[in-house]
């Protein structure tokens, strides 16, 4: 098999020293890979040394074809075009001079062969739901999902050899979920692909699994690696219960051995004593006894001692998966509480440079679809229209008591303007906010609520002043950072890190919240900490607002509202037919 990307022998470590890669060997070929593992593995580490952006301490990384890579988080600056985040300014603006008269032989140069290239640049959008956003947009008016689209356009417009994707589907609505899941398909490339995404990661051809600092190959999407773990993971069992009852075995046999052996001394002596022996006589039938002994209780040692050799082989063959372990404070409301008030609710004002009111909207029928099978899962049934959607359009939003409530709607609609607004940020949501309890949560979607200079155990220990510094690292322990780790600076903090570290700070705020605002918060968690997420939510018992296009995660929080936003609608709750 012809391999496009040979890592051989990489090693990699941070500025402090702390170690990321060592000594990784990997190979990635033909076809469309899923990268997976446990936050803090490596993986986009790993993707950046690939695509040049980092050199490796030691070791080699060969590409062959030219490479095309997309961040978790794009460079976004001010004055930036989206034509230019598609790597189409100069020769748009070549372009442009040329219809102008400016026919020189720099606009020449620059244009090249691509007289279409805004034909291709808007067709590519088009395909990817951004058809309404226009070129000439800034792209810090962009939503996150918008972004993270049009960088996306940005590679399949240049068509690379090798495609590296981290974590594509951050921040995408429904609607653009599928329409990346249908552009992956259509991929013919090599494709590796980090995601915790499962239904992105069924459409994958292999699964890279990196763990203990290797990288292991499973042919087969991520439903075939499931499974093929779960045979690994029950063929360990079973060693380490082999293993286990061999060593009892041994340790049983060493007892009833020594036990014999001391009665086989004892006898040796009393028998020479009642015969009359000489002394001389008894001392050499007592160090032969002994000498026999001896040899016998070694064997049996050796035996106990391999057995325990090969438990702790059995052990180490078992998964050590690092999971978070997230414990709520007590933050109960009680039932009836006011909790939250928002009054003079309304439509999002467009932000400058925003999208145009003639804009189609990004609210499709896949968003809508998927909307009406979440709400038809509840208990709620309030249903009049055929499709089973009913929406009420909200002037007052009150929350009360331990509600749960998501919070829908497309990229661009307005989630996290209004997350902000509730927060106490002025001027981004029309309405006034009045909060009923002490502690409010807010989890952002751009984690930037840390000050990346300062450590992780200095970040906590702003947001818990009155905590020691021995209860802030037993708190970042259960986030998996432990002994160094809690001094690590935060910008040099992974995705899946840095969201660990901003849950910690979060949860360990005083007082702590009895209302959580959360934005997208699976986009930078590993399989198994959503998992772990999961279940803290389901137990918490505080207000819950979580801002989500990842249905099956909401679907395991026992929702109790469902609230769609839109720029033109404003806020509305949703109702449906159970039928």
């Amino acid at each position: 098999m012809a391999f496009s990307i040979v890592i051989d022998g990489v090693s990699y470590a941070w500025a402090d020293g702390t170690p990321v890669l060592k000594d990784l060997d990997a190979a990635f070929g033909a076809g469309r890979t899923g990268l997976v593992g446990v936050n803090g593995a490596g993986k986009s580490t790993l993707l950046r040394l690939i695509a040049g952006e980092l050199r490796p301490e030691k070791g080699s990384i060969a590409v062959d074809g030219d490479i095309g890579y997309l961040p978790q988080n794009l460079p976004l600056g001010g004055s930036r075009t989206v034509a230019d985040l598609l790597g189409i300014g100069a020769a748009r603006a070549a372009l442009h001079a040329i219809e102008r008269g400016e026919v020189t032989e720099e606009n020449f140069a620059a244009v090249g062969d691509d007289w279409d290239v805004e034909e291709r640049a808007l067709a590519e959008l088009d395909r990817l739901g951004l058809g309404g956003i226009g070129l000439d947009r800034t792209v810090n008016t962009l939503s996150g999902g918008e972004t993270i689209m049009t960088g996306l356009a940005a590679l399949f417009l240049r068509r690379p050899g090798v495609l590296l994707l981290d974590e594509p589907t951050n921040n995408l609505d429904l609607d653009a979920r599928t329409r990346l899941y249908q552009a992956v398909e259509a991929w013919q490339g090599v494709m590796v692909v980090v995601s915790h995404d499962r239904a992105l990661l069924e459409r994958v051809d292999q699964i890279a699994d990196m763990t203990d600092g290797g990288v292991r190959m499973y042919g087969g999407n991520f439903p075939a690696y499931q499974e093929a773990l779960d045979i690994e993971r029950e063929a360990a069992e079973r060693g380490i219960r082999s293993a286990a009852a061999d060593l009892k075995r041994q340790e049983r046999e060493l007892i009833e051995t020594r036990m014999k052996l001391d009665r086989r001394v004892k006898f040796a002596k009393k028998a020479g004593a009642e015969r009359g022996l000489p002394k001389i006589v008894r001392g050499a039938l007592k160090r032969r006894a002994q000498v026999s002994s001896g040899k016998l209780r070694n064997q049996h040692l050796d035996k106990v001692a391999g057995a325990r050799d090969r438990l702790a082989d059995a052990e180490r063959a078992m998964r050590d998966e690092a999971q978070i372990r997230i414990t709520l404070p007590e933050t109960e409301v009680p039932a009836g509480r006011t909790v939250l008030t928002v009054t003079g609710l309304g439509p999002v004002p467009h932000r400058a440079g925003g999208k145009p009111e003639n804009a189609p909207s990004t609210d499709g029928a896949g968003e809508r679809a998927a909307v009406n099978a979440a709400v038809n899962t509840g208990d709620r049934v309030d249903a009049e229209e055929a499709d089973g959607e009913r929406r009420l359009v909200l002037e007052t939003l009150i929350v009360r008591g331990p509600e749960r409530i998501a919070l829908l709607g497309s990229n661009g609609a307005g989630k996290s303007t209004l997350l902000r607004a509730l927060v106490g940020e002025s001027g981004l949501f029309p309405g006034e906010v009045t909060v009923g309890v002490d502690g409010v949560g807010y989890l952002p979607q751009r984690l930037d609520a840390l000050d990346d200079s300062l450590s992780v155990l200095d970040n906590v220990r702003r947001a818990a002043p009155s905590a020691t510094p021995a209860d802030i690292r037993a708190r970042l322990a259960r986030f998996l950072f432990r002994g160094n780790r809690v001094d690590q600076v935060v910008g040099t903090l992974s995705g899946g890190e840095r969201f660990r570290a901003v849950l910690a700070a979060l949860l360990s705020a005083d007082p702590p919240p009895r209302l959580l605002l959360l934005d997208e918060p699976t986009n930078n968690l590993d399989l198994a900490s959503v998992d772990q997420l999961t279940q803290a939510l389901a137990a918490y018992r505080g207000a819950l607002i979580v801002a989500s296009h990842d249905l099956s995660f909401l679907s395991m929080l026992a929702i109790t509202r469902w609230l769609h936003i839109d720029r033109e609608a404003g806020l509305t709750e949703i109702t449906g037919d159970a039928d």
